[in-house]
């Protein structure tokens, strides 16, 4: 498997420590990508769907999208 990106790294950091919890969408593109504008938001999707293939060889795993609030990773 190849390493992460920097921010999927800091992505995966961010849902792991709200682990089985929710990862409120608007705070996560803040924190990241310093606004919520729509692009930052779209390139937010592109990287949780990267990690969502990273981390589909392992069924233990996965990233859910609560809609309109964000995203559970579930361990």
């Amino acid at each position: 498997m190849a390493q992460l990106s920097a921010r999927e790294n800091d992505l995966l950091l961010l849902l792991a420590q709200h682990r089985n919890g929710v990862l409120d969408r608007r705070a996560c593109l803040r924190q990241l990508w310093g606004n919520d504008d729509f692009f930052a938001a779209r390139s937010m999707d592109v990287y949780v769907s990267r990690l969502r293939k990273r981390l589909a060889q392992d069924p233990s795993l996965e990233i859910l999208n609560i809609r309109g609030v964000g995203f559970k990773l579930i361990t």
